[in-house]
């Protein structure tokens, strides 16, 4: 059966929040010709012949703690600027049958379930899914909010990787857009091992850090000594709100900084700030101070400043990612993909600078293109 003959499930956990819903409604608003695919890699020409699931054949839902209903938040991320004036309505329907697959997420305060309770659970919520809606095979993507680091020895897995280790279970693909553990614990190895199935992560490469690794670059290749890279991060909303906690942004920095040390040969002195400013809602503003030395030790310094909303850069790159894991699942690949190493800060494997992952990235979609 072609891949033009057959649904894929795209399989949210974080499934209301702004860039799932920006995602799913941006999915809906391409398929019907109503905007144009822009962000969106996978709708280039080299992709064209690549046997990528098409965006009308994609079927969403998820995980979430959160009942507010897709349809409302969509209301709300128009209100804010994040979705096109009217396109809520425009497609309703689809935002209300996406809701509508929706299951309760957790552990909820108070939830007394034990780990393999919660996997279970996850799991069977995924089958299900797949198996009523008749579809080929979903896509587990994890764009919730970041959770701090595990710590040392406890007892329980983090939320992200309960889900994980149900879209193992229920052999579906994975992708973690977050910083958060997900698949990278010890606890699941043998699991990943077993399950012999497409994954890629982790947190995804969006704003800053997508600048980051354009000039990171630039510096070397023109024997340019940084001598400090330091930044600061405004935004609002539910990620203003998480890495409030600073675990949490202790956790989404780390990538931040792996960037530059993986570029640069070492990590510069500097350090970047995260401040939740609720007055932004889903916009942010990310500032970096480059100090760098020129011919002769003459000092010079670079400012960028980067002025935009996560969820309308993240949720292409989010669809890209669904699309091209089905295909390596659909093609019988297995295991880390490095060739998705263009999305990620932390990727798994790969080159790090941008350019050469984005050439990987179209080795990738010449390879689908011969596993037809």
């Amino acid at each position: 059966m072609s891949a033009h003959a057959v649904r894929t499930g795209v399989w949210f956990i974080g499934a209301r929040g702004s860039v799932a819903t920006t995602a799913t409604a941006g999915c809906a608003a391409v398929a019907a010709g109503l905007h144009p695919a822009a962000g969106m890699v996978t709708e280039t020409a080299p992709f064209a012949e690549s046997g990528l699931p098409p965006v009308a054949s994609l079927v969403f839902g998820g995980h979430d703690t959160l009942d507010c209903p897709l349809p409302k938040r969509a209301e709300v991320l128009a209100a804010g600027g994040v979705l096109p004036h009217g396109l809520p309505s425009a497609v309703r329907s689809e935002l209300a049958a996406a809701d509508a697959e929706i299951r309760p997420g957790g552990p909820l305060p108070g939830d007394t379930r034990t780990d393999e309770e919660l996997v279970t659970a996850f799991a069977a919520d995924l089958t299900d899914f797949t198996r009523r809606n008749g579809l080929a095979r979903t896509v587990v993507v994890n764009v919730a909010s970041t959770e701090p680091a595990p710590v040392p020895g406890a007892e329980r897995l983090p939320a992200s990787s309960l889900y994980a280790a149900a879209a193992l279970r229920a052999g579906c693909p994975y992708v973690n857009f977050t910083p958060s553990t997900g698949l990278r614990t010890p606890a699941l190895q043998t699991a990943v091992a077993a399950g012999a199935l497409p994954h890629a992560g982790r947190d995804g490469k969006t704003g800053q850090t997508l600048l980051r690794s354009v000039l990171a670059p630039m510096f070397v290749q023109r024997a340019l000594p940084v001598r400090a890279w330091s930044g600061t991060n405004l935004l609002g909303g539910g990620d203003g709100a998480a890495l409030a906690d600073p675990a949490a942004a202790a956790a989404k920095n780390a990538g931040k900084e792996r960037v530059l040390a993986d570029t640069l040969g070492s990590a510069p002195e500097g350090e970047v700030h995260i401040d939740d400013v609720p007055a932004l809602g889903d916009w942010k503003t990310a500032w970096d101070h480059i100090a760098f030395d020129g011919f002769l030790g003459a000092r010079m310094v670079l400012q960028t400043t980067w002025q935009g909303c996560d969820s309308a850069l993240a949720a292409p790159l989010v669809l890209d990612l669904a699309r091209l894991l089905a295909r390596a699942h659909e093609a019988g690949l297995t295991g880390p993909r490095p060739e998705l190493g263009f999305y990620f800060k932390d990727p798994d494997g790969g080159p790090p600078a941008l350019s050469a992952q984005y050439l990987a990235l179209l080795d990738f979609a010449e390879r689908l293109r011969g596993e037809k």
